[in-house]
């Protein structure tokens, strides 16, 4: 058995270790709202500001410049419960291996996090484009509101956008929408897993 000054000890450590966890987390959390810019925006010279498109509708995200498509995502979007902001936005942070925070909790990075390996913040506080732990969930109207890629895509696509290229995030087709993404549509198989609540 220990002495009872052994496991005071031991148990101040602890909780000194605790602390200090916790502090580590907090500030990878307050990252991704943060205001402050922490990736360096492009001189004007360097390259067009880029446009991230979302199509609601279409669970889709194209990445545009000078009005050419860069490249396509599959995404999911938001849940009926939680639908996603729709209108015109501007990335204000990109954070490598997030922390997740939600109504007090708050886990650290790893694969099993909800934002997946890469968060590029909105500046609608809350929102962003990011991974996620659900793979499955793609393609689907699933999110609580922001908008998710599998880790692979999000970490290509990371790497293609800076702070300030602005988001547009649409819930209706319109002219340009269907000219970006063209005809295709939700998979017949989302409708009727949306359509029968599963």
């Amino acid at each position: 058995m220990k002495p009872a000054s052994k496991i005071t000890t031991s148990r101040q450590m602890t909780r000194r270790l605790i602390a200090v966890l916790v502090l580590a987390m907090s500030g990878s959390c307050l990252a991704q709202n943060s205001s402050s810019q922490n990736a360096p925006k492009e001189s004007a010279g360097q390259r067009a500001r880029r446009i991230v498109l979302v199509s609601i509708p279409d669970r889709r995200l194209a990445v545009m410049e000078d009005g050419n498509v860069l490249a396509y995502f599959p995404v999911a979007v938001g849940a009926e419960v939680s639908p996603s902001p729709t209108g015109e936005f501007e990335i204000v942070n990109r954070v490598s291996n997030p922390a997740y925070y939600h109504a007090g909790t708050v886990m650290a990075a790893s694969e099993h996090s909800p934002v997946g390996t890469r968060w590029i913040g909105l500046n609608l506080k809350g929102y962003g484009i990011h991974g996620t732990n659900a793979p499955g969930s793609i393609g689907r109207a699933a999110s609580h509101g922001c908008i998710r890629l599998r880790n692979r895509d999000v970490e290509r696509l990371f790497a293609m956008l800076r702070v300030g290229d602005a988001v547009s995030i649409r819930g209706e087709r319109d002219d340009e929408i269907a000219e970006v993404f063209g005809g295709v549509q939700v998979a017949t198989a989302d409708v009727a897993a949306e359509t029968s609540g599963q």
